[in-house]
């Protein structure tokens, strides 16, 4: 069932790039070409946005059939029969990335380039998502160590590229396309598994994703996009002591983090900061709350 209707983000640049979508990137009237179809969901962001999970071929990860996209899409059938789901997203893509290019899925157009073009040549697209923001501070945790200036500068970054995409994707969108943003769970509370240095890092790190969340949340209130509020459906703040199978005791939010996510599990597939098929459920069903209905 996941699989039907999907396409693939590579094969749509393909398109764009030999011509059946370039209207829209090359000047000419994009309404004019525009040919009626099927309603379309369109997923932009990183990893997280493609279903991205270890898997016994590939335990660093791949993108799979079951991501929060997925579920979402099942969901949403219930509105639209013929929805069909486009998914652009490229593991670590950054608001950067997404406005000039330079990822690594995509090595002549950026993605806000394909969305777009995609948006003009596809006016009954009604539904969007976009996953951003987490790529964008990752690199200031390197090593366990929380860099703080490294995240003042990329937090100021994202608040001011952030509002560029999101314009862009408006501008080009049907009225009738919702778009919803995607917050962030803590990928890091499962370090406090890991000794007294373990459990400073994931007390630190829920600074900084409260800090991310904030600023995600200041952008897509102003361009008036609900926030899928992943966090709290992840009991990322939760602190009642929870045993988990392994005996040791830890606060809800990280037992939480251990069902949701593969950090907790043993090698090879485990500590790994993706949510599993539960987790990406939950995302799903969090977003589907806020999708609009007019």
């Amino acid at each position: 069932m996941k699989r039907f209707g999907r396409l693939v983000g590579t094969a749509l640049a393909t398109a764009v790039c030999t011509g059946l979508l370039a209207g829209a990137i090359g000047g000419s009237d994009p309404a004019g070409a525009a040919v009626p179809g099927p309603h379309y969901y369109l997923a932009l962001g990183g990893s997280d946005s493609v279903g991205y999970q270890p898997t016994v071929e590939i335990p660093h990860g791949q993108r799979t059939d079951d991501g929060y996209a997925d579920d979402l899409l099942d969901t949403e059938r219930d509105r639209w029969s013929d929805l069909r789901l486009v998914q652009l997203g490229c593991p670590g893509e950054t608001t950067l990335t997404m406005l000039d290019g330079g990822d690594r899925c995509y090595p002549s157009l950026s993605q806000l380039a394909l969305a777009v073009s995609f948006l003009h040549q596809h006016p009954l697209t009604v539904l969007l998502t976009i996953d951003v923001g987490f790529n964008d501070i990752v690199r200031c945790f390197a090593h366990h160590v929380i860099d703080a200036s490294c995240v003042d500068l990329d937090l100021e970054s994202l608040r001011d590229q952030l509002p560029q995409i999101v314009t862009a994707l408006r501008d080009a969108g049907s009225p009738d396309l919702r778009i919803v943003g995607v917050g962030h769970y803590d990928p890091y509370l499962a370090a406090y598994l890991r000794g007294p240095l373990g459990r400073s890092f994931a007390e630190q790190s829920l600074d900084v994703m409260t800090r991310l969340n904030a600023a995600l949340r200041s952008v897509y209130d102003a361009a008036g996009i609900p926030m899928a509020d992943v966090a709290a459906a992840f009991d990322m703040y939760g602190n009642e002591p929870t045993t988990l199978a392994s005996g040791a005791v830890v606060p809800s939010g990280v037992a939480r983090s251990c069902d949701l996510t593969w950090e907790c599990v043993a090698g090879p597939l485990g500590h790994n900061k993706h949510p599993n098929e539960v987790g990406y459920r939950i995302i799903g069903e969090t977003i589907s709350d806020l999708v609009p209905t007019s």
